[in-house]
């Protein structure tokens, strides 16, 4: 059994076997990137939303279709609902304890989030493509 003064384990846990799953960094991470990306693409989907306040449909058609401003959408739509998966993947491990209704949220959840941002970003698409 190790004793290291840098093994935070307890006893029990050092007794099992049982430690890091070596996993919540990258979940962790991709958490916050997401974040900055949508953080980011707000401001400048606010920004544009605050200057076409009195606008008709044809010219927020026009912007919608623009190339860079779609590419933002499209870019804001996939940070968002995976960053909306990460989220609710940590509120089910945290407070579903039976794993059977667990493996079952988290594939509700994702099919969720992939088909919404699958029909978010497609409805962008038909836009800036002129259908």
């Amino acid at each position: 059994m190790s004793n290291r003064i840098d093994d935070l384990r307890t006893p029990t846990k050092r007794a099992r076997g049982l430690g890091s799953a070596k996993d919540g960094v990258h979940h962790f991470i991709w958490q916050r990137v997401t974040a900055v990306t949508i953080g980011l693409c707000a401001l400048w989907l606010l920004g544009i939303l605050l200057t076409l306040r009195s606008a008709d449909y044809s010219i927020i058609h026009g912007l919608v279709a623009d190339p860079i401003n779609a590419s933002v959408l499209v870019l804001f739509l996939i940070a968002m609902f995976w960053h909306a998966r990460l989220g609710v993947q940590v509120v089910i491990e945290d407070y579903v304890h039976t794993p059977f209704n667990a493996v079952v949220l988290q594939l509700a959840t994702l099919i969720f989030c992939a088909l919404a941002g699958i029909a978010s970003v497609l409805a962008v698409l038909r836009i800036a493509l002129g259908s």
